[in-house]
């Protein structure tokens, strides 16, 4: 099968527990593939906001709680990260949390006006190998395609703990149009997603990029 886009993202199962596999029996009840049903999600909210990546959840969570007014749409291919997002969901009655579980940008490429006010990225898969860098998600091409889903004013916040991936994103920034760097990010100092204390513990840099949509 052809793909629309080349593959950043491979779905995994990860080490996965029986509990998470459980949990993915509700997925169903919590998923959203398409514009349409965004439009409908997001009438009882006042806000919606994109995360691309959520690893196991804890930044989404983090910010679904302080944020109720506010509509998650939360995308992530590792079964195992849905299964413990979708746990912590169920248990604690969370109704501001969708999940997203396909490649993020077929659904992206559905969205007809601008209906996110903020896209976040945090450390995405860096394609390390020099030969897999053309898989890398934080390209101009990606911007290009967010940059009409965007409110205007509208923050993209994108980050990553690899050095030369940061030195790429630099690069494609320079590239983009559409967008203004802005300094200040609510979401630097969101919770810590499992990857990013790894990094930090491992004594790797966070790179943090901030655009606003202009």
């Amino acid at each position: 099968m052809r793909h629309k886009y080349l593959p950043s993202f491979v779905k995994r199962r990860g080490r996965i527990t029986s509990s998470q596999e459980a949990n993915l029996d509700h997925l169903a009840s919590y998923e959203i593939n398409k514009y349409s049903q965004i439009i409908q999600a997001k009438q009882d909210f006042s806000r919606v906001v994109l995360e691309i990546g959520f690893g196991n959840g804890e930044n989404t969570l983090a910010l679904s709680r302080e944020n109720p007014e506010s509509l998650y749409i939360a995308s992530e291919v590792y079964l195992a990260g849905i299964g413990a997002l979708l746990g912590e969901i169920i248990s604690n009655e969370i109704n501001n949390i969708l999940i997203t579980s396909g490649d993020i940008r077929l659904l992206i490429d559905d969205v007809k006006k601008p209906i996110f006010d903020d896209v976040i990225v945090i450390c995405p898969d860096p394609w390390p190998k020099l030969k897999h860098h053309k898989r890398r998600m934080l390209t101009n091409e990606f911007f290009k395609l967010i940059h009409p889903t965007i409110k205007d004013g509208g923050e993209l916040f994108m980050s990553t703990d690899v050095k030369d991936y940061a030195e790429s994103i630099e690069d494609q920034i320079s590239l983009s149009e559409g967008f203004s760097r802005t300094d200040k990010s609510r979401y630097e100092t969101s919770a810590l997603t499992k990857f990013q204390r790894r990094a930090l513990h491992e004594g790797r840099k966070i790179y943090p990029f901030s655009l606003i949509k202009s």
